[in-house]
C-alpha cells in the first residue's frame, strides 16, 4: 500500500479539506500520519483549529482508534538550511547567508530549487525510521500544489538530477525521484462534479501518467444530494405543467385541509399551487440540468480506470466535526474498497 499520499485538485476544489480528511483516515486504528503542507497558506492550522505551524511536526489531532496525526509546513528556507548542514556541513555559514539575504534570494530567483526542497522534505519523512527500525510514520499525506503545477512540482527533481551529473545533488534528487515514482507512492486528485474541474482533471491523470507518476484516485468533493426521483426529472425536463400542478394541488391540501371547500379542497389546493409551478418547474429544470452535468462528469471520470471515493457537500461549512465527519466517511469507503479490491494499488503505468 502506498504510504506517501500526495493530494491536488483545481482550485476552489478543497484539496486541502481533503487531505486533512484523509490524514485522519489514514491514522484510524493507532496509525501514526503526517500531513505535510507546503504551500505556505497555514490552511492545515485553520482546518483543525490551533496556532500557525511551525517548521517542526507537531502533533494536532488524535483519530478514531488512537491514532495520532501530526503535521509540518515546510518553510523552503529552513529546509535549505538543513539541505546545506546535511550536505556541505554549512551550520553556521549556512545561518550567515539567511542573515545576508542569501537564502531568500536562492529560493526566489529559481524556483525549481524551491520545490526541490519542499519535496525532499516530504520524502525524507517517508524514508526516516526510528531506533527500533520501524517507520517513523505509517504514512504522509501531502496538501500539494494545485492540478496545474502538480505534474513540474512532483517531477521536478527528475530535471535536477539531469542538470547536476554527480556530486550531492545528484544523489539527493535521485532518492527523491525513486520514492516519487515508487510503489510507495499515489498521487489522488479532488474534484467537483463541474465541467472545468472534471476536465482539469482528466487533464492533469494524463500528465501524470506521461511523467511516469503513480496515480493514486480521484475524490468526488462536495457531492450534493439528488432531490427529485426520475419521474419528476422527466416530469421537470419536459415541463408538464398539469402533471405538477396537479401533484402540487394535491401536496398543499395533505398539509392544510382545513380550508377546503365541500369536495375535499381541490379548488384551493389548486388555486394555491398555481403562482408556485411557473418557479418551481424552474427550480427543476435547472435541478434536471445539474444532474444531466454531474452524469457527464462521472463518466469522464470513471473512464479513467482510478479508484474513485466521493464526499457529500458540508451545508453549514467545514468546522473540525465535518473534518471528522469526511474522514470517517473517507475511511469507510477505504474500507469497502479494500475488501472489494484487495490488491488495488496505484496506477503505476508507465513508471520505472
Amino acid at each position: 500500500m502506498s504510504r506517501l499520499h500526495v493530494v491536488s485538485g483545481k482550485g476552489g476544489t478543497g484539496k486541502t479539506t481533503v487531505a486533512a480528511a484523509l490524514a485522519l483516515a489514514l491514522a484510524a486504528e493507532g496509525k501514526r500520519t503526517l500531513l505535510v503542507e507546503v504551500e505556505g497558506r497555514q490552511g492545515i492550522a485553520q482546518l483543525f483549529e490551533t496556532e500557525p505551524l511551525p517548521y517542526e511536526e507537531r502533533k494536532i489531532a488524535v483519530a478514531p482508534g488512537g491514532g495520532e496525526v501530526y503535521a509540518l509546513a515546510i518553510d523552503a528556507e529552513r529546509a535549505l538550511l538543513d539541505y546545506l548542514h546535511m550536505f556541505y556541513k554549512l551550520g553556521t555559514a549556512g545561518r550567515a547567508l539567511k542573515k545576508l539575504g542569501a537564502i531568500d534570494f536562492a529560493t526566489t530567483i529559481a524556483p525549481g530549487l524551491r520545490d526541490v526542497l519542499l519535496t525532499g522534505k516530504a520524502c525524507e519523512a517517508v524514508r526516516r525510521k526510528d531506533r527500533t527500525g520501524r517507520f517513523a510514520y505509517d504514512h504522509i499525506v501531502m496538501d500539494a500544489p494545485p492540478t496545474g503545477r502538480v505534474t513540474r512540482f512532483l517531477n521536478v527533481n527528475d530535471e535536477v538530477a539531469g542538470l547536476a551529473r554527480i556530486g550531492p545533488i545528484h544523489n539527493q534528487a535521485q532518492a527523491v525521484m525513486r520514492v516519487l515514482k515508487s510503489a510507495e507512492t499515489a498521487v489522488h486528485l479532488v474534484t467537483l462534479l463541474e465541467e472545468m474541474p472534471v476536465q482539469e482533471t482528466v487533464d492533469g491523470i494524463a500528465e501524470l501518467r506521461a511523467a511516469q507518476l503513480p496515480v493514486g484516485g480521484v475524490v468526488i468533493n462536495m457531492v450534493r444530494p439528488e432531490i427529485l426521483d426520475t419521474a419528476s426529472v422527466e416530469a421537470a425536463a419536459n415541463g408538464r405543467r398539469a402533471e405538477v400542478a396537479s401533484a402540487l394541488a394535491h401536496a398543499l391540501e395533505r398539509t392544510d385541509p382545513s380550508g377546503a371547500d365541500g369536495d375535499g379542497g381541490n379548488a384551493d389546493g389548486a388555486a394555491l399551487a398555481e403562482p408556485l409551478v411557473g418557479p418551481l418547474l424552474e427550480q427543476a429544470r435547472e435541478h434536471t440540468e445539474r444532474l444531466a452535468l454531474e452524469r457527464r462528469g462521472r463518466a469522464d471520470i470513471a473512464r479513467l480506470g482510478l479508484p474513485t471515493y466521493e464526499l457529500g457537500l458540508l451545508g453549514d461549512g467545514v468546522d473540525l466535526a465535518g473534518l471528522y465527519r469526511m474522514a470517517r466517511e473517507l475511511r469507510g469507503q477505504l474500507d469497502e474498497r479494500g475488501r472489494t479490491h484487495p490488491a488495488d494499488t496505484a496506477d503505476t503505468r508507465g513508471a520505472r
